[in-house]
């Protein structure tokens, strides 16, 4: 499978990225902000694609990614939209470089991504947007994530919006709303905190979702949490 997944230098991106890189037959592109990390990736398999990418790159660097992605690739079936941006801060104490930030990389990029990407999608390929509890309808909210809960979940709706305006090509759109996962973001922002799922432990179901979701679930967000900080 012809795989993409943005954000894959550390945390649940990372492990997505080896994940599926131990089946030889899959060709994974990874994108991510981290030079040295994404070279690292690279090294430890032949199927292991990098890419050095910024989501919220201008018009043109998105251009130059789908042309990388055309010459190496030609087509995908998977894109999996993992790159996250958390700084936890209450509402108002938020400066609006932070909130920008956080819609810019947790929304707006992500948006970007799919709308450059979909023309080189093949019928029946599959998008998944990772998105946040602290996003979804009637969870339970936390001080301090205001802004990170409301890009998330703008992410959410535009999965099912875009589930809808796909369907006519055969494009599978669904979004997984996590719960606490022991990340390297999660403990930037929570430090001492420990997570009841690991990385690696979600990446399993993550990649499990993405080659098969899409056989039972559009338009859906789906929430994964043992706990929800």
């Amino acid at each position: 499978m012809r795989i993409l997944i943005n954000g894959g230098t550390r945390g649940i991106g990372r492990e997505l990225v080896l994940k599926f890189a131990d089946n030889k037959s899959n060709q994974v592109l990874v994108t991510g902000r981290n030079k040295q990390m994404l070279e690292e990736l690279g090294s430890l398999s032949k199927n292991i694609i990098p890419y050095h990418f910024d989501i919220t790159a201008s018009e043109n660097q998105y251009k130059l990614l789908v042309e990388y992605v055309l010459k190496t690739s030609g087509q995908l079936e998977i894109l999996i939209n993992c790159s996250g941006y958390l700084k936890s801060a209450g509402f108002i104490e938020t400066d609006q470089e932070d909130a920008r930030k956080m819609m810019e990389t947790n929304f707006f990029g992500p948006a970007r991504m799919i709308r450059n990407m979909k023309p080189l999608m093949s019928e029946n390929s599959h998008i998944i947007n990772i998105t946040s509890m602290g996003g979804y309808q009637g969870s339970a909210k936390f001080h301090g994530m205001s802004y990170y809960s409301a890009s998330k979940a703008a992410l959410a709706c535009l999965s099912e919006c875009l589930a809808l305006e796909f369907s006519g090509s055969k494009i599978f759109v669904n979004a997984l709303a996590l719960g606490a996962v022991q990340t390297e973001m999660l403990q930037e922002a929570f430090p001492g905190y420990v997570a009841p799922v690991t990385a690696k432990d979600m990446a399993e179901f993550i990649a499990e979702f993405a080659i098969n979701g899409h056989k039972y679930f559009n338009g859906k967000i789906l929430p994964v949490a043992l706990s929800t900080p």
